[in-house]
């Protein structure tokens, strides 16, 4: 009888041990690591890009740029070189998804705040009425912090075609100006080569947590 103890015992724990080998297998199979996709213009609706580009299929980047943040600082892509950083569109005086986007945006600001790999940066679709002295209270308004947070003015060409041709990001408003565009509520999460790896509707706080989620995947693409 003791002897049966003993061997059913033995049978229990390589029993175990061989049960803790094939779950931490299949734990490491379900769990591995997927890079986010890279997005090029045919993924994303037509109606968000310019003309010219809805059959690129790769190689899309943000182009470069030279804008006006609030406190009248000229803004380029070196600000933001070996950056990841979160983009989106809005302008100050917007009254319906603006004020819950920069909400979200600034509750992704609380989050990265100490985090010296990531920014955020938000371009004005009305430069026209968005001044830097107009950023600049909006800004002290919804608690900007200058590092990690750029508001920018400039040019609407140069506005309109980064939103049409490198962030995909607003519709073309057709029966305006030349440069009118209708802003959308999404975010975009840019990579350190300047390329986009995500969209999020930045008024959906559970997208705003994925959006969160998916920094720390980037991030972890970069370990690799």
């Amino acid at each position: 009888m003791l002897s049966f103890f003993k061997d059913y015992k033995i049978f229990a724990i390589v029993f175990g041990v061989i049960s803790i080998v094939i779950v931490a297998l299949i734990y490491n199979t379900l769990n591995v690591y997927q890079p986010l996709p890279v997005y090029q213009p045919t993924m994303v609706s037509t109606e968000l890009v310019d003309s010219t580009l809805h059959y690129k299929k790769k190689y899309h980047k943000i182009a470069d740029f030279s804008l006006t943040n609030q406190n009248g600082k000229t803004i380029t892509q070196n600000d933001y070189k070996d950056k990841i950083y979160v983009a989106d569109f809005f302008f100050t005086t917007c009254p319906t998804i603006c004020p819950i986007m920069t909400k979200n945006m600034a509750s992704i600001q609380k989050e990265i705040l100490n985090d010296d790999a990531v920014m955020l940066l938000s371009h004005s679709v009305t430069p026209e009425i968005d001044s830097v002295a107009q950023l600049k209270r909006y800004a002290i308004e919804k608690g900007v912090n200058d590092k990690k947070w750029n508001l920018v003015t400039g040019d609407k060409k140069q506005i309109y075609e980064l939103a049409r041709k490198s962030y995909l990001a607003v519709k073309d408003q057709g029966d305006g100006g030349p440069y009118d565009m209708i802003h959308t509520e999404n975010f975009m999460l840019i990579d350190k080569k300047r390329q986009i790896r995500g969209f999020y509707d930045g008024t959906n706080p559970e997208d705003i947590q994925k959006l969160l989620n998916d920094i720390a995947t980037l991030k972890e693409e970069y370990l690799q």
